[in-house]
């Protein structure tokens, strides 16, 4: 659990050799997200076991408390008392969304079916990120919304004549899909979500689980295309949340860049949407093995993950990869800096509208470590060269906790280490990253 009073804001790598141990990552920040939000509007009482206990998804659990959800804990589950499809209540303050984009827009959508007006907010970095790229086809939808230039603070007016909508999403978010599928959970007639490709497929998988009319493929190439039907209840159940994948590659990035190490990160959720940064690692020469690998109750692919310390080469990777691993760039970004030869990124224009602008965050902090890099268009390139990963900088994260630890991996293999200022954002995803990092061998330590 999160202590209020814990300060990692300013922390420092340094030189680390030989990785070695076992290791379970925190639990997926994406599912946990869902399945406390779909349990809410399920009937009935849904168990959910190895919930991410970070900053953004207790936001999330303080969120639907406010909208009039009962959530209870005992011995690590959580027990949500869903109240339906159209039950929420309006809150008595507004919903602070903290940090969480992923909470604020599939919260959005979740909200629309219910005669309620809620406020949404959330922190400095949140507000500046454009909502309206879920309050578009929501309105079409019948929701109305009351903000400025589309960001937060915004208010959502919900109501119960939801309208079906055929959507042509201009981008693949998963966020923007969750939420007109949350919205088309009450419209009366089908919905149909078409993206350029397919993003992260988490919420059919649950909503399928839940008993929602869905149908979907999940095309590994081209266009996809979802459809919701509304009127079906949603069912209570239970769910066990795997590993996060994105957590999962900071700890597979460093035992593969640093020498001498071997690692196994246990019980991974490898779905086929977040599981690039693994192809892209492997493309590179990486030592990586999947092992014990099942399917669990709502379609999800769990696995243990083997990794030895490898010496990489750099590759090319076109756009069709950024949907699969948008929130991987920074770290794999860390491997192509120390990897033999030169690493091209394409697409990569997702990575502005992050927590912080992470396309420039990668480039003047890689700059400053010693690596030559350069941007062009929505392309990043990047001239590996371990020997040039001088260190001695300090690197100011804007507070984005994918940031932050990227540049704590970097650390271990600069030859002087590396400051990262505001790590205290390490804990809206990840908060027991120091320990356990340092646990496996790293040189992560507090500069107070």
């Amino acid at each position: 659990m999160i202590k209020k009073n814990i300060n990692i804001n300013n922390l420092v790598s340094g030189k680390s050799r030989d990785l070695k141990g076992m290791v379970k990552p925190p639990a997926d920040k994406s599912i946990s997200h869902r399945a406390l939000l779909f349990s809410s509007l399920a009937i009935g009482k849904s168990e959910i076991s190895n919930l991410l206990n970070s900053e953004d998804v207790l936001n999330m659990l303080k969120a639907l408390k406010l909208l009039g959800i009962k959530i209870t804990k005992k011995n690590n589950v959580y027990y949500v008392i869903g109240s339906g499809l159209t039950g929420f209540k309006t809150p008595n303050k507004h919903v602070d969304c903290g940090n969480s984009g992923t909470l604020a827009r599939i919260l959005i959508g979740a909200i629309g079916g219910s005669e309620v007006f809620v406020t949404l907010t959330g922190d400095n970095s949140l507000r500046a990120r454009p909502m309206n790229r879920v309050m578009n086809p929501l309105r079409k939808m019948g929701i109305n919304f009351t903000s400025s230039n589309g960001l937060l603070p915004l208010i959502v007016y919900g109501t119960d004549e939801i309208l079906p909508i055929k959507y042509n999403s201009p981008i693949s978010s998963a966020q923007v899909k969750t939420s007109i599928l949350l919205a088309g959970l009450n419209a009366k007639g089908t919905s149909e979500i078409i993206e350029p490709y397919t993003s992260r497929d988490h919420s059919e998988n649950l909503l399928k689980y839940f008993g929602a009319d869905i149908k979907y493929n999940s095309k590994i190439s081209g266009k996809n295309k979802v459809l919701i039907t509304g009127g079906n209840n949603l069912k209570s159940c239970n769910i066990i949340v795997p590993g996060d994948i994105s957590s999962a590659a900071f700890i597979i990035v460093a035992a593969t860049i640093i020498p001498g190490s071997d690692i196994i990160v246990k019980n991974v959720g490898i779905n086929y949407f977040r599981k690039g940064i693994l192809e892209a690692l492997n493309k590179m020469g990486a030592k990586i093995r999947i092992e014990n690998q099942f399917i669990n109750n709502f379609n999800e692919p769990i696995a243990d993950i083997s990794v030895k310390y490898s010496k990489i080469k750099g590759i090319t990777l076109d756009s069709t990869y950024s949907s699969r691993l948008i929130d991987e760039y920074p770290i794999l970004a860390m491997a192509a800096a120390v990897a033999n030869g030169k690493s091209v990124f394409k697409g990569l224009s997702e990575l502005r509208h992050k927590e912080s602008d992470r396309f420039n965050g990668i480039i003047d902090g890689l700059t400053a470590s010693g690596i030559k890099v350069e941007a062009k268009n929505d392309d990043i390139i990047i001239y590996g060269n371990l020997s040039r990963v001088k260190g001695g900088v300090t690197i100011d994260c804007h507070y984005d906790h994918r940031i932050a630890m990227s540049f704590l991996i970097l650390g271990a293999v600069a030859e002087k280490p590396i400051k990262v200022v505001g790590c205290n954002s390490i804990l809206t995803s990840y908060p027991n990253f120091t320990s356990e990092l340092n646990n496996l061998g790293m040189n992560i330590r507090n500069e107070k």
